[in-house]
């Protein structure tokens, strides 16, 4: 899909639909919570969630404590609808309105956590681009986090085509720069009670 295309396709979807009405919403995000817990993240560490948009994932980072939180998104729409649910908590968190596949990063993370944007990068230049990225902007040593749909999931999620990935076909793309520390596959269930199958790895910036 083209940049603007896909802007404007995101915008409408924000627009449109209530934030219980969208398929990926989740009110506690466990599994990425989880890997927050298992790797002991400070509170000070730079943390960065691709494809964030009006997800809850922020809130309960607020909740816990951690002070240097990035969100980044394509639809202005999402982050303007994050932003007024968070309050004045908003003012606590940086917001970037971008595509992931073209972002340019100003900062350097030590945590990198995408659950959205990955999958729907399906030309092999947008992929290389954005891996590059991640591995020029994470401190050494940074945790990378990535979820997919799997092989078992879905091919096309709100109307577009994604990449499906294995354990094996992450680790592959990613282990020029990043080591695989683990991987666990998840049923997550839609509010249309449908089951997505997912794919999350965990890697550690070599």
């Amino acid at each position: 899909m083209e940049e603007l295309n896909s802007k404007e396709h995101w915008e409408n979807i924000y627009k449109t639909k209530p934030l219980n009405e969208v398929s990926w919403y989740q009110p506690i995000p466990e599994v990425s919570l989880s890997f927050f817990s298992q790797f002991n993240v400070p509170l000070t560490a730079k943390i960065i969630d691709i494809g964030g948009g009006d997800s809850f994932l922020v809130d309960h980072l607020l909740d816990l404590g951690y002070e240097d939180i990035t969100i980044l998104d394509i639809s202005e729409t999402a982050i303007a609808r994050a932003r007024q649910r968070l309050g004045d908590r908003a003012q606590k968190v940086k917001w970037i309105v971008a595509d992931a596949a073209a972002f340019n990063p100003t900062e350097k993370y030590d945590f990198w956590h995408d659950r959205a944007a990955f999958h729907f990068l399906t030309h092999e230049k947008e992929i290389e681009n954005y891996i590059d990225t991640i591995q020029r902007s994470m401190n050494s040593s940074g945790i990378l986090v990535i979820g997919t749909f799997s092989e078992q999931g879905q091919k096309k999620c709100s109307g577009i085509e994604i990449k499906q990935y294995s354990e094996v076909s992450l680790t592959n793309r990613l282990n020029k720069y990043f080591e695989k520390l683990n991987c666990i596959t998840v049923d997550h269930k839609t509010p249309f009670d449908t089951i997505q199958n997912f794919i999350f790895c965990s890697f550690r910036r070599i």
